[in-house]
């Protein structure tokens, strides 16, 4: 009888949104191949990896505070339901570990005992540096939901948004030291309409990419991946959008909510 072939063990790094981010948990731990993919643990992290009242400032200043109420009640709904990204992933059977940043000796040390082949970054709110980007096998991965090298940074959604793209791409990629630099694994891309919303849009792209990290994975669990270098010549890089920078996206005829 053929020997099966070992299960992918992948671990997750990602941040604390019970609004967006959650949409690529709530997709991905529908439809992936458990028979391919071992999944050994997830961290999660504050948002923006600061204090939450530094990041409500943040959200502020992006949606204004007509929005900001807004959304801030449908995050206090969900809580409310007992929603999380930790509810989803203890009902698949994964560990959390805990802890406030990837590049801490400790929690290096705590991931390579569960020996993962492979880490995934979805959202993760900090730079990984050598000694995470070296403690996985097959080392790390980024979902990014912007193309690159032209939306590297923050925001990459507002900002295809911004600057009048008509689709949003999503990238998964190989991390390196250079952030959003390594090699693409794969793309998908996702339809912006004329008169669009960044609610609308990001829900979209997490649910894409979740489909498309399968996609990834999948490859890489059986030897296929095929990974393309970016060219950094024209290189874009992007952080937090001001002020200005909403009235611009404004103008185009979008919308936040």
């Amino acid at each position: 009888m053929m020997a099966l072939a070992p299960k992918l063990r992948i671990h997750f790094v990602t941040e604390d949104d019970p609004l967006y981010v959650i949409k690529f948990f709530e997709t991905f731990f529908a439809v992936y191949p458990r028979e391919t993919f071992e999944l050994t643990g997830i961290s999660i992290q504050e948002p923006f990896n600061e204090s939450r009242v530094a990041t409500a400032r943040r959200v502020l200043s992006l949606y204004g505070p007509v929005d900001f109420a807004r959304l801030s009640c449908r995050v206090t709904i969900q809580k409310l339901r007992g929603r999380s990204i930790a509810a989803l992933a203890l009902r698949e059977g994964m560990s959390l570990v805990a802890t406030k940043s990837v590049n801490d000796p400790e929690f290096i040390r705590r991931v390579r005992i569960s020996r993962p082949d492979v880490i995934v970054s979805v959202a993760a709110p900090e730079i990984f540096r050598d000694a995470i980007l070296g403690s996985a096998r097959l080392g790390c991965i980024n979902v990014h939901s912007g193309q690159l090298p032209k939306y590297r940074g923050m925001m990459p959604t507002f900002w295809q948004m911004r600057f009048g793209e008509r689709h949003a791409t999503v990238t998964v990629h190989e991390m390196a030291a250079t952030i959003d630099s390594g090699a693409v694994l794969g793309t998908a891309e996702c339809p912006i309409r004329e008169h669009d919303s960044l609610d609308r849009v990001i829900n979209e792209t997490k649910q894409q990419a979740a489909r498309l990290t399968i996609r990834v994975l999948t490859d890489l669990a059986v030897g296929a991946s095929s990974p393309q270098p970016l060219d950094m010549t024209n290189a874009s890089y992007y952080s937090f959008p001001s002020r200005d920078d909403v009235r611009s996206f404004r103008k185009r005829g979008h919308r936040m909510l």
